[in-house]
């Protein structure tokens, strides 16, 4: 007979159980013990779910994972001491007495295994499973968690808090992604918890034996991930979703702050920005927009009119994006809060009555976004926004946040009709209310893409919103704190993510602004953002150098917005990440790790970001392996090596990979709409064949997915001395009618032909040696509308019709 596991909480159930009986079931095996079933099943050929549970207590979540078990061959061999299940690419190694789980490679190497003496161990509702730690083993992801790229030696919690003004090493903040990649000298895997309940994930902190993950409740619910780190991405992406392309617009740059106010003020920082010349797309309105920070409302003083402002900014090139907080005053005569009562949408105590909590408009009751209805019920309010012509939706206060940050645990959530608590609904709050404003704005927009901005997080949201990292700081070291947060997301299946440029608390001072706009717009999500109370955080509110600075580099993101566009197009067809943390390309690379080096990553696959503190006049930078170009000389370095330059303000350190393709628009103006008709390539020499896809589409709409796109393979191929650019595929008339092609890096006869478009005209660029680029960019241009610096190389530069 199966016994529950009603234990005192003081006594561990060491390694659940011994093998008592086991059969096949699809795609794997179901095995028992006196205390647990276990499912062992194959969802691909590199995903392994293990899932131990009580029948007929089982507490699993319902959102994050999407997919099924495909149908692949596996093999079972049941020996005496073992049970072994193979695929063409993991071997499960399955110890019978007690039960404990190994994982092998395609080639036979063990890459992960339970410690045999440990295993799976419950204290009460508590369970953890404890691994061997491997030598010299490294632990990356874990999602928006602070600190280095190398989680070894540290412990975490997942328990979505809301962080005000967090420290450079505080856990937990906002979001919650219990996903992680071990790297060592065997081989690379990854791990998923799905489970909502707080979770904690040791890394061989305060021991060298073991790394572990641990859950409060519910069940202990896995999923194995073999590979590359990039393949694992892509596995733990097509399992738990990907992001849709974005409209192009959220692309751009977005200046917000908290709050502007009045409508006139909004749009005096709008019209500043188009007589300065410094592109944009978006304003975004922070609470004040709202009648006493009531959601669905407006501040009929200061903003009288929100159709004509919104109105008036579409006409100059801008879309708008609001805040959208879940705490819903309680208050008569106000009618979102009457609706929600009557069709009964908030959360309530076990007794029936609504939770209460107290946040920016007073007391409130909170939507429960685990509940069908309350997601129809938004859809209904949403349109009063959708309805004024607004695309954006930026949910902040989602942890649930109120005073006193002490949510009780014993709120009531649906959770689909399985009723849960606090317990383990917090973790996923953020999500569903993310997920509801997607869906009910998605519905509402008829056929144009929405926005939506979520600042509290669960695995799986990259479907549908994208994340940024809260209330953070006006320092350096924040800045850089920023750039591993966003590396670490994109490591966890989160392509589009950024943090408030210049820092939301606090006063940036000018340098950290000019290094923050700059590593910025090489970051998915480009918005700067700063507190009331705080100094000015528009461009140019720190002085004509910062101005121009700001300006050329914000311009610069515009420029290589075809760059952009496919690389997030990427993302939404593999999972990975816009922000690539080199431990992705370089994962046994040991330098990538060094503390020196741990904030570089790759801006998709081609152009290398060393980001720089704001008062640091020299960097320590280190070029992996192959061959490397200064994004502004065209110098050339041999990767594989440590590089020590000095920096003026004005130079972020960008370097191209060799053989690298990047498309630019150099005629863009105002924003991502005016793009102009002259599309640039530039192709950097190199000893490897490359290719990249260009990619366009209106932008706006989901016609994309019906065929609706311009799409072209580019391809250069050093060996025959040929680039090529493919036949365009899709229905979708671009608005580039003419190609310029640049070389870099290339000597005579380095590359005879180019094939798949015809010759308008040739014109041949010497360098010039006293072309100084430093200077040039920060005048607002870009460096390839000029000669190269480099006496070394030559540069062709060819017109061709597009």
């Amino acid at each position: 007979m199966l016994k529950t596991n009603n234990f005192p909480p003081d006594t561990p159930l060491k390694n659940g159980g011994i093998l008592s009986n086991h059969l096949t079931i699809e795609s794997g095996v179901q095995l028992r013990t006196s205390s647990f079933y276990y499912d062992v099943i194959f969802y691909k050929s590199d995903v392994v779910r293990v899932h131990q549970y009580v029948p007929d207590q089982s507490d699993t979540d319902p959102y994050a994972v999407i997919e099924n078990p495909m149908e692949i061959q596996i093999s079972i061999v049941d020996a005496e001491e073992i049970i072994a299940l193979e695929s063409d690419d993991v071997k499960v190694q399955i110890n019978k007495s007690p039960i404990h789980f190994s994982f092998y490679d395609k080639d036979g190497k063990l890459i992960n295994a339970d410690d045999a003496g440990l295993g799976m161990e419950c204290q009460g509702t508590q369970k953890t499973v404890y691994k061997l730690l491997q030598e010299s083993e490294k632990f990356i992801g874990l999602g928006e968690k602070t600190g280095g790229l190398n989680r070894r030696g540290k412990g975490f919690q997942n328990w979505n808090t809301d962080a005000f003004a967090y420290g450079l090493d505080d856990d937990p903040i906002y979001a919650s992604i219990p996903f992680y990649i071990g790297i060592h000298n065997q081989g690379t895997y990854g791990i998923f918890l799905d489970n909502t309940y707080k979770s904690y994930f040791n890394f061989g902190a305060s021991n060298n034996r073991f790394s572990s993950f641990s859950v409060d409740a519910g069940d202990i619910d896995y999923y194995f991930f073999s590979g590359s780190v990039e393949n694992i991405i892509r596995s733990y992406t097509w399992l738990t979703g990907r992001m849709p392309l974005p409209p192009l617009w959220s692309l751009g740059y977005q200046q917000c702050r908290y709050s502007y106010y009045p409508d006139k003020e909004v749009m005096n920082v709008a019209q500043k920005f188009r007589q300065k010349n410094i592109f944009i797309d978006v304003m975004v309105l922070d609470i004040h927009y709202m009648d006493q920070y009531k959601i669905f409302s407006w501040d009929e003083r200061n903003f009288p009119d929100p159709r004509g402002m919104i109105k008036a900014l579409e006409d100059i090139g801008f879309e708008v994006v609001v805040i959208c907080d879940p705490g819903i005053k309680i208050e008569e005569g106000y009618h979102v809060y009457e609706s929600g009562v009557s069709e009964d949408v908030f959360l309530k105590y076990p007794d029936g009555s609504c939770y209460e909590g107290k946040v920016w408009p007073g007391w409130c009751h909170f939507p429960d976004f685990t509940k069908e209805s309350a997601r129809n019920w938004w859809t209904k309010m949403l349109k009063s926004y959708t309805d004024l012509g607004l695309k954006g939706f930026w949910n902040d206060m989602n942890e649930i946040a109120t005073w006193g940050n002490m949510l009780p645990e014993n709120i009531q959530f649906s959770f689909e009709g399985k009723p849960a608590t606090t317990r383990k609904s917090r973790n996923i709050y953020g999500f569903q209310m993310a997920r509801s404003s997607f869906e009910s704005a998605k519905e509402n927009l008829k056929g144009k893409r929405p926005f939506i901005l979520t600042r509290a997080a669960f695995a799986g949201i990259q479907r549908y919103s994208a994340l940024w990292t809260g209330d953070n700081v006006a320092t350096s070291d924040h800045m850089l704190l920023g750039v591993r947060l966003v590396n670490s997301l994109g490591l966890s299946g989160f392509a589009y993510t950024g943090n408030d440029i210049g820092g939301f608390c606090g006063d940036c001072d000018s340098r950290l602004f000019a290094r923050w706009i700059q590593i910025g717009a090489f970051t998915p999500f480009f918005r700067s953002h700063s507190m009331i109370n705080s100094k000015d955080s528009e461009p140019w509110s720190f002085g004509e150098e910062v101005e121009e600075i700001s300006a050329n580099y914000i311009n610069l993101r515009y420029k290589l917005m075809p760059y952009t566009y496919s690389i997030f197009l990427y993302s939404t067809e593999t999972g990975l990440p816009v922000a690539r943390s080199l431990a992705i390309d370089y994962s046994h690379d040991e330098n990538i790790y060094k503390g020196d080096y741990e904030n570089q990553y790759l801006y998709g696959k081609s152009i290398l970001v060393a980001p720089i503190g704001s008062h640091d006049r020299y960097l320590k930078l280190y070029l992996p392996k192959g061959r490397w170009y200064d994004f502004f000389t065209d110098k050339s370095f041999e990767g594989n090596q440590e590089i020590m330059k000095e920096y003026q303000l004005e130079e972020l350190p960008l370097f191209v990979k060799s053989s690298a393709i990047i498309p630019v628009y150099p005629e863009v103006n105002r924003n991502t709409k005016e793009k102009g008709e002259l599309l640039e390539l530039h192709i950097y020499n190199g000893e490897e064949a490359n290719t990249f896809e260009y990619y366009e589409d209106d932008g706006m709409t989901y016609d994309h997915e019906n065929g609706v796109y311009h799409r072209r393979i580019i391809t250069f191929d050093p060996s025959s001395k040929a680039l090529k650019i493919g036949e365009a595929y899709g229905s979708y008339e671009s608005s580039i009618s003419k190609l310029k092609v640049l070389f870099h890096g290339f000597k005579a006869n380095e590359l005879d032909k180019i094939d798949g478009i015809k010759t308008e005209s040739y014109v041949f660029v010497k360098p010039i040696s006293d072309f100084d680029p430093y200077k040039d960019t920060t005048q607002g241009k870009f460096i390839d509308e000029v000669q190269t610096a480099a006496t070394e190389y030559k540069r062709e530069t060819m017109m061709f019709n597009w």
